[in-house]
């Protein structure tokens, strides 16, 4: 008696394998009737010794809706992934494609075929510079899956190639990503008398794929498509803003908003109400700030959303912050450090205690920067512990805790906590009062080394903000070890910035002369992969303020940040205007960047 996995109702029912299907090097199927000899074959290629396979081989016959024992061996960890694929591509004399070329996803080759079914089956048709359409799949042996995708895409051929599942999912969901429906195409079909289904579908969220959303729902269809098109598009925010004739939407893109839509006015009620139903929040609640959240996946990407709702004058107003779960953290190496500011921080970072502050505006980067430096000295030897409001991305290895101001957690009553939790360091999310600096300050004073921020527009300022807040001078000078601010400034896109010689006007503002200057500086173009914005992706510049015996002395004598700031320039400090220029004779961004993050 043989099994087979039935498609789904909207596909046809497998027929007989067509020769070209597999090019006739596989098996016949990969059904429980299937002879275990090509399998131990293929099974003791892939490394396993004959005690290995025939366990392996037991486990898939016990196994309930395994097509073969490729996903046994792969899910029990029984076989190496890769040396699995090996032997199945050298057994059934298939190629193995390590990675999926991006050129080669066709969005219109998969119209027909539902994304459910492919990531079922981890199979996918895509067109690489052949033109010939070529089946992706990890599984050859599931010749009956390679003849439903060629019936349904109406091929008299199809070849095949192998790839790793993650690869296969990845591919999967950055084609149906650009298969999306275009904007306009559903506001027309709201334009055309929908308006009585705009709350069709407002339903508790499932927290399946965004990309599986079948939903006919015009507002369901918009509210995702504005979610997705903003996690493609690398945005960090979306803000969703009514005006008494229209309903704005904009993506903050590299720091910078640009408007993307401009809805009909009378969509506004819809779209929060379904935003509202997303994060859970109260829909029959206007007047009062809301703040939630919610988590979608977006093919193999999973993405937490943070909600804010405020009452205006036209309307709510939202903003959805976007925060890419499988986001790495940076190195330090990443972060924008020219060469002698990196062997500084990596100087900084080798101290056994004392305090690092990171100063900045709002969005700077302050977090991430610190992030890397926890990083980089995180070693089972050491005990860090962090407190934060929120928790942006977990650390393995560091203790993390969340400010909850609903039972009175505050950043001081954490820190309280943590210092009796024997840490080697700390980390502060934000220095907010006097009575988190000093038990921060009494924290370094006894043998930790503490990193927080604070909001101050340079180096300098931070101590005197610190002075301000009531910390005594001789403790904040025998504490202190550097301040560090931190901008960030749109990085030029590679393929169409264009370089020119520097203007006179330019030049002045670099405080260079013709003979000083390079032979050109870049500005910024326009294409389609930095959006046409001209910049993709943005880089930090820094001034760092190191705690030297004469800047401990003037701080004793003085908390006036214009001569902190004169001594520290004295003694080798480069500001922020003078790394953001250096940036700029690099080639990486322009002056304008520089004016707009410095304010020079």
């Amino acid at each position: 008696m043989t099994t087979q996995t039935p498609p789904p109702p909207h596909l046809p029912a497998p027929s007989p394998p067509a020769s070209a299907v597999g090019q006739d090097a596989a098996p016949p199927t990969g059904e429980r009737s299937q002879t275990s000899g090509f399998w131990s074959m293929v099974l003791r290629q892939a490394g396993l010794n004959d005690e290995e396979a025939a366990k392996a081989l037991a486990l898939w016959r016990e196994a309930s809706g395994e097509e073969s024992p490729v996903l046994v061996c792969v899910s029990k960890g029984l076989a190496d992934e890769a040396a699995l694929l090996s032997a199945l591509a050298a057994a059934a004399g298939l190629d193995v494609w390590p990675r999926i070329p991006a050129e080669a996803l066709d969005a219109e080759l998969v119209r027909g075929l539902p994304i459910a079914y492919l990531k079922r089956n981890l199979s996918l048709p895509v067109r690489p510079e052949t033109g010939e359409p070529v089946l992706v799949m990890f599984d050859p042996t599931r010749v009956e899956v390679a003849d439903e995708v060629r019936r349904v895409l109406g091929l008299a051929r199809l070849p095949v190639a192998l790839a790793a599942q993650a690869e296969i999912l990845t591919a999967i969901g950055r084609t149906y990503g650009q298969a999306d429906e275009a904007s306009d195409t559903i506001i027309r079909d709201v334009d055309q008398g929908l308006a009585e289904r705009f709350f069709a579908g407002i339903e508790d969220v499932h927290g399946g794929d965004l990309l599986e959303e079948t939903s006919e729902a015009p507002i369901i269809k918009l509210v995702n498509m504005v979610i997705a098109k903003a996690v493609k598009s690398r945005a960090s925010d979306i803000h969703v803003e009514p005006y008494s004739d229209e309903l704005k939407v904009r993506y903050r893109l590299d720091g910078v908003l640009h408007n993307v839509h401009s809805l009909p006015r009378r969509l506004h009620a819809a779209v929060l109400s379904r935003i509202k139903v997303m994060a859970r929040l109260d829909i029959a609640e206007k007047r009062l700030p809301q703040d939630g959240r919610m988590e979608i996946k977006l093919g193999d990407r999973s993405v937490d959303i943070r909600v804010s709702l405020i009452p205006t004058s036209d309307g709510e107003r939202a903003v959805l912050r976007l925060l890419e779960k499988q986001s790495r953290v940076l190195g330090l190496e990443d972060l924008g450090f020219g060469p002698s500011s990196l062997v500084v921080m990596r100087r900084l970072l080798s101290f056994s205690h004392g305090m690092i502050l990171l100063t900045g505006p709002t969005g700077s980067g302050k977090t991430t920067t610190l992030y890397a430096a926890i990083n980089s000295i995180n070693s089972p030897d050491k005990n860090i512990l962090t407190i934060e409001d929120p928790v942006e991305y977990r650390l393995p290895g560091v203790g993390q805790m969340q400010v909850n101001p609903k039972i009175d957690l505050d950043f001081a009553a954490g820190l309280r906590s943590l210092v009796r939790q024997d840490p080697d360091v700390i980390m502060i999310g934000e220095i907010r009062d006097q009575e988190t600096a000093d038990i921060a300050v009494q924290a370094s004073l006894t043998g930790h080394l503490v990193f927080s921020t604070l909001h101050t527009n340079d180096a300098p300022t931070g101590v005197a903000r610190l002075l301000d807040m009531g910390v005594e001078a001789f403790r904040l000078s025998a504490s202190l070890r550097a301040i560090i601010a931190q901008r960030l400034v749109r990085v030029l896109c590679p393929e169409c910035k264009t370089p020119a010689p520097p203007t006179d006007e330019e030049l002045a503002e670099m405080r260079l002369t013709r003979e000083q200057a390079p032979g050109a500086i870049c500005s910024p173009g326009g294409c389609e992969l930095c959006l046409g914005t001209g910049y993709r992706g943005r880089t930090a510049i820094h001034e760092i303020l190191l705690l030297s015996e004469a800047v401990q002395e003037m701080i004793l004598e003085t908390s006036d940040a214009n001569r902190l700031r004169h001594l520290a320039v004295s003694e080798g400090m480069t500001t922020l205007r003078e790394a953001g220029i250096a940036k700029v004779l690099s080639g990486v961004t322009t002056l304008a960047e520089v004016r707009r993050a410095t304010l020079v």
